[in-house]
């Protein structure tokens, strides 16, 4: 990052893809703090198998401890690691589409023309069960240099 050494008492990310820890670090002050929100592991795991089947377990980590252990490697203290899984209801079908547009990485060759027969199914799921329930994973991350 083109940013100075020790420049910042505060830095925040939502959803870093791989946060690069040691970069964290060298621009943190002593005492400075690395507040995030990562995603956790295997988030909206549910919906993404609907559409893709099986996907392999590796695939889908976002291990929080991981991400810990390569943080400390950095030299950053670890104060707090606390990771959610809450509940996503998804009530129509348009929302489904909309959240599989927006999130592209969870069905990267998403269409409804390429999942049509698929996305018929899961109309029935939800006109029949009111809903698709999936599970949203966050981790939340303070660390410390």
């Amino acid at each position: 990052m083109p940013l100075p050494d020790a420049g910042f008492e505060l830095v925040t990310s939502r959803h870093p893809v791989r946060p690069d820890w040691h970069e964290i670090a060298r621009v943190l002050t002593d005492d400075g703090t690395y507040l995030a929100q990562h995603v956790g592991p295997a988030s909206a795991v549910e919906l993404i198998e609907f559409f893709l089947g099986p996907q392999p377990r590796e695939g889908l980590a976002r291990d929080p401890e991981q991400e810990a252990a390569a943080a400390r490697a950095a030299k950053l203290q670890i104060v707090s690691l606390r990771t959610a899984r809450c509940r996503m209801e998804l009530f129509d079908i348009g929302a489904v589409v909309y959240l599989l547009r927006k999130c592209v990485w969870w069905v990267p060759d998403f269409t409804v023309e390429r999942y049509r027969d698929t996305l018929e199914r899961l109309d029935v799921h939800i006109r029949e069960q009111g809903s698709f329930v999936a599970h949203s994973s966050r981790t939340l991350v303070e660390a410390r240099r």
